[in-house]
């Protein structure tokens, strides 16, 4: 799951500037919505009268995951790296919680607020590659920017998402239907692309990273994080996520040729145990310390046996 989700900007990236960002967007949640048709018809109709009356909502949710979060990264990706683009784009769990707490008074406790401290301070290393006379400078990469406010843009996302009317929506359905309202922002602006600089893709090749785009980073990863919720629960299937940076770093030095300097590693190692503190779920915690208490002390307070042969 995560490194089918991870695998979105890095084929963006290897794609380059052979098919333009809203063509992009537009034809990856255009395939998506044709696989996923087939499989959420009948839940779409059985939901219509919901999503008609949540269709704003449906619209802004469309333009911020696949506008924002598609066609924006995409443009953002032409100007940085992949690498970049993954460790930057992974903090926006974090943005959450910090609208949550600017926006709506929710609580952040003193150790998920250092969580969010260590992972932002990871993000400045990256985009200032290390060197902190840059801020001085105001030297910054503009692509880098960009991912960062489409990670801000996804954190909108998430906490629109959460509304008691979509609530009663099966997942796949609404998915669908996200997907079809995001295609709906992207086509315009895609006409409107195709007829001044071009671009529909005619290779082979190119389409073939169209399908990977839609079925492995949309329709794949969305399916498994939701198989993955059903078998072993959303607690356990969220700390998954934390091995997007793996991922992504991973497959952009190995396919892109990509390089991994001093500063993705201190930034990528201040991102991961920001994310981890700032959002690992309470009873994740619980469990953990539950299992090292009855290793440590035993189950009835006594210590355990030792095991040694």
């Amino acid at each position: 799951m995560p490194l089918f989700f991870s695998s979105n900007l890095v084929i963006a990236r290897g794609v380059g500037d052979a098919i333009p960002p809203f063509t992009l967007a537009l034809l990856r949640w255009g395939v998506a919505v044709l696989i996923l048709l087939p499989f959420t018809w009948r839940g779409i109709v059985e939901a219509a009268p919901v999503l008609r009356g949540s269709w704003r909502r449906l619209l802004v949710l469309g333009f911020l995951g696949m506008w924002i979060c598609g066609a924006g990264v995409y443009m953002a990706l032409s100007l940085t790296t992949a690498t970049n683009g993954t460790l930057i784009y992974t903090t926006s769990p974090i943005l959450v919680l910090v609208i949550e707490r600017l926006v709506f008074g929710k609580p952040l406790p003193a150790a998920r607020l250092l969580g969010v401290v260590l992972a932002m301070a990871g993000v400045a290393v990256i985009v200032l590659k290390g060197d902190l006379t840059a801020l001085a400078r105001l030297d910054f990469n503009i692509g880098d920017i960009g991912i960062a406010a489409a990670a801000l843009a996804w954190a909108g996302y998430s906490l629109v998402l959460r509304d008691e009317t979509l609530a009663r929506v099966p997942t796949l359905p609404l998915f669908a239907v996200i997907a079809m309202a995001g295609v709906l922002t992207l086509l315009p602006f895609s006409v409107v692309e195709l007829a001044t600089v071009g671009g529909w893709p005619m290779r082979p090749g190119l389409w073939a990273a169209v399908g990977g785009l839609a079925l492995f980073s949309a329709v794949g990863a969305f399916s498994l994080y939701q198989y993955g919720v059903k078998v072993v629960g959303p607690a356990v299937t969220s700390c998954f996520l934390y091995l997007l940076p793996v991922y992504g770093v991973g497959m952009s030095v190995a396919f892109l040729g990509e390089a991994f300097g001093i500063h993705h590693l201190v930034g990528m190692a201040l991102v991961l145990v920001g994310l981890v503190a700032a959002t690992v779920p309470p009873d994740v915690v619980a469990t953990l310390r539950a299992t090292l208490h009855a290793k440590i002390v035993g189950p009835r307070g006594q210590p355990p046996p030792s095991s040694a042969p």
